[in-house]
């Protein structure tokens, strides 16, 4: 990966890209230090500080330390997430939106809209729930105006993410919104770092159980790689045919099917909709439900297990949806039997849609089941080890997916280039 990213410094363009992308990520750290105005910074930390970890910190961990700071990028980029997994179900539910999706570039754009649209709508519900339902006692308004200033700034908050991920996705190096989450993540980990270290240094936590979370974290991080970089090489065959006085065809190639085809956002979708729940009661009630805390989040002895079992349910089925999306099994079959293309000793046309099909499904269901295994993992063993860990499974492995992800961009831009150092 160094050696990647050294190669690719060398070529002026995409120096330019990657010097792009690390600027629009300081403007999204300098960002997060603008507090929203009206709100009381000390209360606040009050709240966070009465909460004792629980969902309250694990938002403000995938939010880089926003929250509990309440900048104008304290609902971060997650708006635009939800917004993503709500249409992207609808598109299977409504024939309109299936349609609309199937129309190429045109279609793209669309449902691009629209998931903005959505996110709007969500980060207006959001913003008015964290902070007339959570954080109503840190609120020093006085008028009906300066509530909506405090609204506006979240929603504008959220709208200038959405801007900045697609500003890097274009220009520079990588996915914009993966790599705000991704920024927003290890933002923090200086600080659960210096945490650990200082409950370690006090007695409250053993500096064994430390060093062996460490290794486990290590394999994990071991696993998610081999799991994404995993994949099954379908051999395909291609017909030879005569045009005027030539041959064409007759090479053979294969279809490289990933273990891990959609990547880190089952987990980033999963850990979304499992923070629902206690989110709405935030909203409602401005503070934590001992009920939910108890039956549906980590903090609690029986929800830890309910919220593991029904972790590895949701990142299994978002692994699938979103597979089913990217990788059209019929669609492929009908392109492949356009090309002259077969899979050798499999019919064209049904029986190659049903052969891929079947691999698909096997293949994906080997890491759809890891990755939740892994996800789950670090939850399961801070319970045992008696540790409060933010840092958990979820975010190691979107921390890793999305680095990777990063790299393979580069890699690709680089061989579009014909880079002679890179193809050695």
């Amino acid at each position: 990966m160094l050696s990647t990213l050294r190669n690719a410094w060398k070529i002026p363009d995409i120096r330019k890209r990657i010097i792009f992308t690390l600027l629009m990520l300081l403007v999204f750290r300098l960002g997060s230090s603008i507090p929203v105005p009206y709100m009381n910074k000390q209360a606040i930390k009050d709240i966070f500080a009465a909460s004792q970890g629980g969902l309250l910190q694990f938002l403000d961990l995938m939010a880089g330390g926003t929250f509990s700071s309440f900048s104008i990028f304290a609902l971060n980029i997650y708006p635009y997430i939800t917004a993503s997994i709500i249409i992207q179900l609808l598109t299977i539910a409504i024939p309109r939106l299936e349609e609309i999706a199937k129309e190429g570039e045109e279609g793209r754009k669309k449902i691009a809209r629209y998931t903005k649209y959505g996110a709007m709508i969500l980060a207006l519900i959001q913003a008015i729930g964290f902070t007339f339902g959570l954080f109503r006692s840190a609120i020093e308004t006085t008028n009906v105006l300066q509530n909506t200033i405090v609204i506006i700034s979240l929603i504008a908050g959220t709208s200038f993410l959405m801007w900045l991920g697609d500003l890097i996705t274009e220009k520079g190096i990588g996915n914009g919104t993966s790599l705000i989450i991704f920024v927003g993540i290890i933002s923090r980990l200086p600080h659960e770092i210096v945490k650990t270290l200082g409950l370690v240094k006090v007695g409250q936590l053993s500096a064994i159980k430390v060093i062996l979370f460490g290794i486990v974290a290590l394999i994990i991080i071991a696993l998610v790689i081999a799991l994404q970089e995993g994949e099954r090489r379908i051999p395909v065959q291609y017909a030879k045919r005569v045009v005027g006085r030539k041959m064409y065809g007759g090479q053979s190639t294969h279809i490289p099917i990933k273990v891990s085809m959609a990547g880190v956002i089952p987990v980033i979708f999963a850990s979304s909709l499992l923070a629902f729940p206690q989110t709405i009661f935030l909203f409602i009630k401005g503070q934590q439900s001992p009920w939910i805390t108890k039956y549906l989040t980590p903090a609690g002895n029986v929800g830890v297990w309910i919220y593991s079992i029904l972790n590895i349910l949701l990142i299994m089925f978002f692994t699938y949806f979103y597979t089913a999306i990217q990788f059209n099994t019929v669609e492929y079959s009908k392109n492949l039997q356009q090309y002259g293309g077969f899979i050798p000793g499999i019919r064209p046309g049904r029986p190659t849609s049903d052969y891929l099909n079947k691999v698909v499904t096997r293949i994906t269901f080997v890491g759809a089941i890891s990755l939740a295994i892994l996800a789950s993992l670090p939850i399961l063993l801070s319970k045992a080890f008696g540790m409060q860990v933010n840092f958990g499974g979820t975010a190691i492995i979107i921390v890793v997916g999305v680095a990777m992800e990063t790299v393979k961009q580069i890699e690709s831009q680089m061989l579009m280039r014909h880079y002679k150092g890179f193809l050695k």
